[in-house]
């Protein structure tokens, strides 16, 4: 008779009981990182594949802030639900370029009434003044469109088409974190590697000027159903 696992582990599913053994604190390059993580009993979908960054940054102060939004290499496997705020003359052009909806007056009246069916939400410099109402309702959601995310943009046109196609905001939490996806487990290695790779390099760039002493403190990669695993991070690597 097999015997009977006690201990933490006991009450988690069998398949996250054995990923939990396999896991390591082992900090590791992108690309062992992700091999690791492939090697993890799979689940039975696609999972996605998210990176965590812990950043020694002062969430609390305005100057030290990290956000902004980055069209991955390999791309991130998902198509995103957009909106366009923009000029009677542009809206055929954002339907065309993937927008499930384009507008100004009308569509700030429908999202006021309770829509809210879309992943982002992107806007001409000009029509900020219209949508400004609707930051009570967008800003709680992140999908207030900003400068910063790239989603405030002259060529609205272009934000569409990239946003629709997976493109990847970012903005640090309370605690001073960045998650974001980076593709899908069915991704080959190299794409994933290459996507954790842009990302970390994205986020070390966008260091605010005010932050003293190490900027990237950590970094997992996990799936929607695995474990973490440890990733080098910049520092450790130029060490």
């Amino acid at each position: 008779m097999a015997k009977k696992e006690t201990g933490e582990f006991a009450k988690l599913p069998k398949r996250h009981r054995e990923n939990m053994k396999m896991r390591t604190e082992e900090h590791m390059t992108p690309g062992d990182a992700v091999t690791k993580l492939k090697k993890y009993k799979p689940a039975k979908f696609d999972q996605t594949v998210e990176v965590v960054l812990n950043l020694g940054i002062d969430p609390k102060q305005a100057d030290q802030a990290v956000r902004g939004s980055v069209a991955l290499p390999a791309g991130i496997g998902k198509q995103k639900k957009v909106v366009a705020f923009c000029t009677a003359d542009l809206e055929k052009d954002a339907i065309a370029a993937g927008a499930i909806k384009a507008g100004s007056v009308e569509l700030v009246r429908e999202i006021e009434g309770g829509w809210m069916d879309f992943d982002v939400a992107v806007a001409t410099p000009d029509m900020m003044r219209v949508i400004s109402k609707l930051g009570r309702v967008l800003g709680p959601k992140g999908l207030m469109p900003s400068p910063k995310s790239g989603s405030v943009a002259k060529d609205v046109i272009a934000a569409v088409k990239e946003f629709a196609a997976g493109k990847v905001e970012y903005r640090n939490d309370k605690s001073g974190n960045i998650h974001a996806p980076i593709g899908k487990m069915s991704f080959k290695d190299d794409d994933l590697k290459s996507n954790l790779e842009a990302f970390i390099g994205v986020i070390e760039k966008a260091r605010p000027s005010a932050v003293k002493g190490t900027y990237i403190k950590k970094i997992a990669i996990s799936g929607t159903m695995t474990p973490s695993v440890l990733v080098e991070t910049p520092a450790e690597i130029h060490d």
